[in-house]
């Protein structure tokens, strides 16, 4: 995914000002794919000029706060790209790189940072479940609504399998701890 498509798909579902975009973008599309606003901004005005975007004048006439909204050549752009073949991406994960690394100049503090990861996860279920909650309640049924739940769905399931990961990792390092095995 990149962030053009991102702000395409944010901007055609509501043109909005780009201090507003970001924040919504905080807010959904930001939990799996995160942009600063300067990358935004920036990426905004790239849209602009090769005509996927346009601003509209501002309301209040100073001029200063552009609302975007996307063009026929976004939504195309943003069409051809979803119709695009794209290999899952493999796992690239810092975390795990670590554990390889303490597998061998361990025992290393990383028990203590598997730990916080599993409160960060968990903490995120609880904000995806918190969201599923408010804003797909069974009566919304739309294809859009759909949609965009099962994309949700996909992330708390993420924090699921993570928090599962986390548990199964402390669990073995206290077997190992206990067990005295250092190789």
């Amino acid at each position: 995914m990149s962030l053009p498509h991102a702000l395409l798909t944010a901007l055609l579902e509501r043109p909005s000002a780009g201090l507003e975009l970001a924040r919504r973008f905080e807010r959904s599309i930001g939990f799996f794919w995160h942009a600063t606003h300067q990358q935004i901004y920036r990426e905004l005005r790239r849209l602009e000029q090769a005509g996927g975007v346009e601003a509209l004048p501002a309301e209040d006439g100073r001029g200063r706060k552009k609302v975007y909204r996307v063009l026929p050549a976004g939504r195309e752009e943003l069409r051809r790209w979803v119709e695009e073949s794209q290999d899952p991406r493999p796992l690239r994960d810092a975390l795990m790189l670590r554990l390889r690394a303490e597998a061998i100049v361990g025992p290393t503090s990383l028990p203590a940072e598997i730990r916080r990861h599993l409160v960060l996860h968990r903490q995120r279920l609880a904000l995806y479940e918190e969201i599923d909650a408010r804003d797909f309640p069974p009566e919304k049924t739309s294809r859009q609504a759909r949609l965009r739940r099962l994309v949700l769905q996909a992330g708390i399931e993420h924090e699921r399998r993570w928090i599962a990961w986390c548990e199964q990792a402390l669990a073995l390092f206290e077997e190992l701890e206990q067990a005295g095995d250092q190789d």
